[in-house]
């Protein structure tokens, strides 16, 4: 059990912004914390949530962590440490904040914290797989939004559709796509998978589909259960909804259209559950992996017309 963190002496004690950092690192590294939305390290982690509660830009100057702290700031700064060291929350929930392809987006715990490596892709426009600029795009399982607008933004000609099952996950995606003013072009739509998309026509779809399996599930670090399940869990090989999307994306892809899906860890079950289905998985420069591309022609060819 997390004992109680004192912040009372630190508040009193601690004068510039170096020393808040430092300390928010030692009592990370204490706690024992679990890195994965968005850092994998105290330091990093610790320097993201001083400088976004100080309203500073993430790659903030050396000579600005000599700079002192008000009282206010510095007793925020020990309050969401304490929260971070005892809730066990994800800093983007307590900044309701987070990056994305280098836009910011709002979070919340309605959705999971955008962390996907798709950002590498969109930000290469799908280089080595898509050569004509794509017109209709689907975003399915878009949770925040934030890989839909991401889409939007590297494809100005674009329209996409931002597709969830859960109505809370597409308000913070309204939420965002007012904060980028792209609600001329993202458009929101409540949906089981395609179900209320079918007769649209796309040139891509992403997914990045809940795709967790049962044992990963069992596993996860105590940060993870503050995300929704319903964005995470997926049966036993964690592809329960993959087996729906590849059986019915070619229905809304346009010919030669391509399908992107992320199942993260799920893809060792891949193989064994699609023998013969020729995936090309991406290989990520920037870290990430379990990312497969396939043409609509390659899904019909496998699963029939």
């Amino acid at each position: 059990m997390t004992h109680s963190l004192e912040i009372e002496q630190p508040i009193q004690e601690l004068s510039t912004l170096l020393d808040w950092v430092r300390w928010s690192v030692s009592r990370f590294n204490e706690a024992g914390l679990y890195y994965g939305h968005g850092t994998d390290n105290a330091w990093d982690e610790a320097v993201s949530l001083v400088l976004q509660l100080l309203h500073l830009p993430q790659q903030s100057n050396e000579q600005m962590f000599g700079a002192a702290l008000t009282t206010d700031e510095k007793t925020l700064i020990a309050t969401m440490v304490k929260r971070r060291v005892e809730e066990r929350l994800p800093i983007a929930y307590l900044t309701n904040q987070a990056w994305f392809c280098g836009y910011p987006f709002y979070v919340d715990e309605r959705v999971l914290v955008p962390r996907s490596p798709f950002a590498e892709l969109i930000e290469l426009r799908f280089g080595g797989w898509i050569t004509d600029e794509p017109q209709h795009i689907l975003d399915l399982c878009t949770g925040s939004g934030c890989i839909a607008i991401a889409l939007a933004h590297a494809f100005e000609s674009a329209q996409v559709d931002a597709v969830d099952i859960s109505d809370d996950a597409l308000s913070v995606a309204e939420i965002n796509i007012d904060e980028h003013a792209m609600h001329e072009r993202v458009f929101p739509i409540q949906s089981d998978l395609f179900n209320s998309v079918k007769g649209h026509k796309y040139d891509l779809i992403v997914s990045n589909p809940p795709y967790v399996d049962a044992e990963d599930m069992a596993d996860l670090p105590d940060e993870f259960h503050h995300e929704p399940e319903l964005g995470l869990a997926a049966g036993d090989d964690g592809l329960d909804l993959v087996d729906t999307i590849l059986k019915e994306a070619p229905e809304v892809l346009n010919p030669k259209g391509w399908l992107f899906v992320e199942v993260g860890n799920s893809q060792v079950h891949m193989e064994h559950k699609y023998p013969g289905l020729e995936l090309e998985w991406v290989e990520f420069k920037h870290g990430g992996h379990g990312v497969f591309a396939v043409q609509r022609e390659t899904l019909t060819a496998y699963f029939g017309e």
